[in-house]
């Protein structure tokens, strides 16, 4: 049987190819394959092939809240940032965006269009199917309070629409993850709002976040869950750890609750400085701090 590449000439695929390319960290081993898929029919044909290889599956969004191992993935890797059309239901108030598509570039649609409910996530740097897959959130809003639809692709290769009750939205958590579907997706039912009022909230969530977080440097945003009755930022500071480095990764000087890359750092640097914040926090304080950010990938061979 011909491999997935020549399988699939339409598509670009490319093998055994650094996922350090497109993970916001910098950091992360090869992919087998990696796969761009550009409509809902070849993401449902890639699908069903690697299904009929048994090939592993995984997708990412923009890679943004996700440390993958410097050993790789093995399989088939799917990003779907080639996906992202953005429709508007002017009618029904709704917004409905393909799953590669930017959240911010959503955020900005809907203020083109004088919708409110998505400001807080004006500066999440995600996709919308990642947004989605974990229930992202800022500023005190969250994408459960407004994504009201998905269609998703199962792993059999089912289309489905998921209500808002299916999506199951929790903290940092969506049925998506339990269920291995693939968001193709979302649809966020909004309001009529002022469009210069919108404008104005979304630029100043942007100034604070801005202010207070190392966007000038390679991260994977938020690291870790905030823990009950807990900030995490001020958890890691108290504890002595702010600014600490760990091979090229260091707790940012700017908001402890990140960690940046400063010198070539490797995931296996950003793991290692991951589970010695959790030890040191644990022994300080006895609290757990849970990962926010997905980790997935194999460890490197020795």
């Amino acid at each position: 049987m011909e491999d997935i590449v020549t399988a699939f000439p339409a598509v670009k695929i490319l093998r055994h190819e650094p996922l350090a390319h497109y993970t916001h960290t910098k950091t992360g081993g090869p992919a087998d394959f990696l796969a761009f898929p550009t409509n809902v029919q070849e993401t449902k044909s890639l699908l069903a092939y690697a299904n009929q290889l048994d090939l592993p599956i995984t997708v990412v969004g923009n890679a943004s809240n996700l440390i993958v191992r410097d050993g790789g993935i093995r399989g088939l890797v799917m990003i779907l940032t080639k996906m992202d059309q953005i429709t508007v239901d002017e009618a029904a108030h709704t917004v409905t965006a393909a799953a590669g598509a930017a959240l911010i570039k959503t955020t900005q649609v809907a203020q083109a269009h004088s919708l409110t409910g998505l400001e807080f996530a004006a500066g999440i740097p995600g996709s919308v199917g990642g947004a989605i897959f974990m229930n992202a959130g800022a500023y005190g809003g969250e994408i459960a309070t407004v994504a009201t639809a998905a269609e998703v692709l199962t792993p059999t290769g089912e289309i489905r629409t998921l209500t808002q009750t299916e999506l199951d939205f929790g903290y940092r958590h969506s049925s998506i993850q339990d269920y291995h579907d693939i968001v193709l997706t979302a649809t966020f039912t909004l309001a009529p709002g002022d469009g210069t009022a919108i404008q104005a909230q979304m630029d100043d969530l942007n100034a604070k976040r801005a202010a207070k977080q190392p966007l000038d440097l390679p991260s994977c945003g938020s690291v870790f869950k905030r823990p009950e009755g807990h900030y995490t930022g001020q958890l890691i500071q108290e504890a002595g750890l702010q600014g600490l480095k760990w091979g090229g990764a260091q707790v940012s000087t700017k908001h402890a609750g990140f960690i940046v890359n400063i010198d070539h750092a490797t995931a296996t640097d950003y793991l290692e400085l991951i589970h010695h914040i959790q030890a040191v926090i644990w022994e300080h304080d006895h609290v757990h701090l849970e990962t926010e950010v997905r980790i997935i990938g194999e460890e490197p061979q020795a």
